[in-house]
């Protein structure tokens, strides 16, 4: 069991990854985007929830409004973009499945573009991902 207490300071940040799964928050200040045309999880969906602001979000060419409440998902391999429009910050809750980036943003297992990310199989065992023992992000106990 994990728990934390997520404050949503500015950019992007881990909170916990499990075998399977990945929550992150991402906060935008105004003006702000993230990802571009070319920006894609290739081994892994990502479930976005807008916690507060509003935004735009552009998957594969479409273009959706994001506000509090809205829940999006894009599928792995969905080129996508998500913009903050509005005039406060666009603060949102992000879970990827399975995990798509270590907590340096680089990509892990089969999201990973190189034969070394093939190799890698699940992002704990990659060297890539840090262990910081019962800090959030490190890898559930394996009894």
């Amino acid at each position: 069991m994990q728990s934390k207490t997520l404050r949503f300071g500015k950019g992007f940040r881990v909170a916990f990854a499990v075998r399977k799964a990945q929550a992150a928050e991402m906060v935008l200040a105004p003006g702000d985007s993230e990802g571009d045309a070319d920006n894609r999880h290739r081994g892994a969906d990502q479930w976005l929830y807008v916690v507060s602001g509003s935004g735009l979000a552009i998957v594969e060419g479409k273009r959706i409004a994001l506000k509090a409440g809205r829940l999006l998902v894009i599928e792995r391999g969905e080129r996508h973009e998500v913009r903050n429009t509005g005039h406060g910050l666009l603060k949102t809750l992000n879970f990827y499945c399975p995990p798509a980036d270590d907590r340096e943003r680089n990509p892990v297992g089969s999201g990973r573009n190189d034969e070394l990310g093939a190799s890698i199989g699940h992002p704990w065992d990659s060297p890539l991902f840090p262990s910081h023992g019962d800090v959030a992000g490190s890898p559930p106990s394996r009894r």
